[in-house]
């Protein structure tokens, strides 16, 4: 028997709607059947292999991040950072810049201090709820809110860092973004972990009429550390959200991504860097979905595979019967970089308009030999032109961050990742 039961969601501090919440989300949960891969929504995943009863809950003394854990993206952001929250086993341990955004307005903090919280709290997610997103809902320790008024713009990053420290224990980050009418932000949320750790995070991204909203998720857990995570956003009309991940650690890494155009002219771009090496797994499930005239999404995953690692990525276009001027595009595509690798990739579409343009594209194979061959012809050794090819194959994902100063530490990571897996192989 594990031990996420409903008396340990009544046990967790806290009072009051959450507290309720939880409890309800426990019940519901214990009702539940896990889920295989039977399913098709699991296919291709390691979900056989997952023991819930493997972990317990984080401890009530939060464990702080070794020191340096964040020290290439601070680097890398060089000033650009408005405000940075730090989270460790789902408490907040340290703030910066918060009290200069709030003379705007923007609130950066928990959740359960907001007069609408209740409200705020799966107004997004709960559409696309599943079994780990009921865990989460069960066990969130401390919900994270960052709260854009209408037609305020926030010039710098909002940083929120969330380390997972307790060995063998289970953490359920949760993060609620909400930029009201004509507002604009930008979100960089981190993910890192020590160890043999659950890690089971929700994101829910609600943009508002004619407002932008730039969100980042840098992964680089542990490799011995499980993460299933759900990423959810409404968009409104005339809105617009950039939604990007740049996905390297974690031994079964998978991320469900839902991105729903719901207003007219809406507009919806997601992009993924990721790169698997030794035997992970790396899992992402898309879905865009227009139900509404005229909007937009265009989606770019690149990922590379070494060692004898496997990525699986499946998405899905649905366009709804009234989501007429449609504009939809969906494109994988995977370097092998040893033989013992593997990728899957497949796209879908379900359209129920005939006035759209829809398309998807998917592509596995190794680095090309006529590009090494070009670029030993001009002196460059075999494993520098690899090196570059590769670079060059994510630069089209890092070029579209929509946080711009995590660019830096994204090549940084990625190269490191290559590096590290040459050099196992060697």
């Amino acid at each position: 028997m594990h031990p996420f039961t409903t008396d340990a969601a009544r046990s967790l501090p806290g009072s009051g709607w959450l507290a309720e919440r939880r409890v309800a989300a426990a019940e519901r949960f214990a009702a539940a059947d896990p889920p295989t891969a039977a399913a098709e929504e699991w296919r291709y995943s390691a979900i056989a292999d997952f023991d819930l009863a493997a972990y317990q809950l984080a401890g009530p003394d939060a464990s702080s991040p070794p020191e340096g854990t964040w020290a290439g993206v601070d680097s890398a952001a060089n000033g650009a950072v408005a405000a940075v929250l730090d989270v460790a086993d789902g408490r907040i341990v340290a703030s910066t810049g918060l009290e200069e955004l709030s003379k705007q307005g923007v609130r950066v903090g928990p959740l359960v201090d907001s007069a609408d919280g209740a409200e705020l709290l799966g107004s997004v997610a709960d559409g696309a709820a599943d079994y780990f997103t009921v865990l989460n809902d069960a066990f969130v320790g401390c919900p994270i809110l960052v709260d854009v008024p209408a037609g305020v713009v926030v010039d710098g990053v909002i940083a929120v860092r969330h380390y997972a420290g307790a060995a063998g224990a289970a953490t359920f980050p949760r993060l609620v973004v909400r930029v009201g009418q004509d507002g604009s932000a930008k979100v960089l949320d981190m993910q890192r972990s020590a160890g043999s750790a659950l890690v089971v995070p929700v994101v829910e991204l609600d943009v508002g009429q004619a407002a932008r909203l730039g969100y980042v998720n840098l992964q680089q857990h542990d490799h011995r550390t499980w993460q299933i995570a759900a990423h959810t956003a409404r968009v409104e009309r005339d809105a617009a959200l950039v939604a990007a991940s740049v996905a390297l650690g974690g031994g079964y890494a998978r991320t469900r991504t839902d991105a729903r155009l719901v207003g007219r002219g809406a507009s919806g771009d997601l992009l993924s860097a990721y790169f698997g090496s030794g035997d992970q797994i790396l899992d992402f499930r898309t879905y865009q979905d227009h139900a509404a005239p005229d909007t937009t999404s265009n989606l770019l995953y690149k990922g590379a595979v070494g060692g004898s690692a496997r990525s699986v990525y499946t998405g899905l276009i649905r366009v709804r019967p009234n989501a007429r001027g449609t504009n939809a595009f969906q494109t994988n595509r995977n370097l092998k970089l040893s033989e013992d690798a593997w990728a899957e990739s497949v796209p879908n579409l379900e359209i129920e308009n005939n006035d759209v343009r829809c398309s998807h594209a998917s592509a596995v194979g190794p680095v090309d030999p006529d590009q090494v061959f070009y670029l030993e012809s001009r002196g460059v050794p075999t494993p520098a032109a690899e090196r570059l090819i590769v670079a060059g194959f994510f630069d089209e994902v890092i070029d579209g961050l929509p946080v711009r100063a995590v660019e830096e530490a994204a090549r940084e990571a990625l190269a490191l990742k290559l590096n590290q897996m040459l050099k196992a192989a060697a």
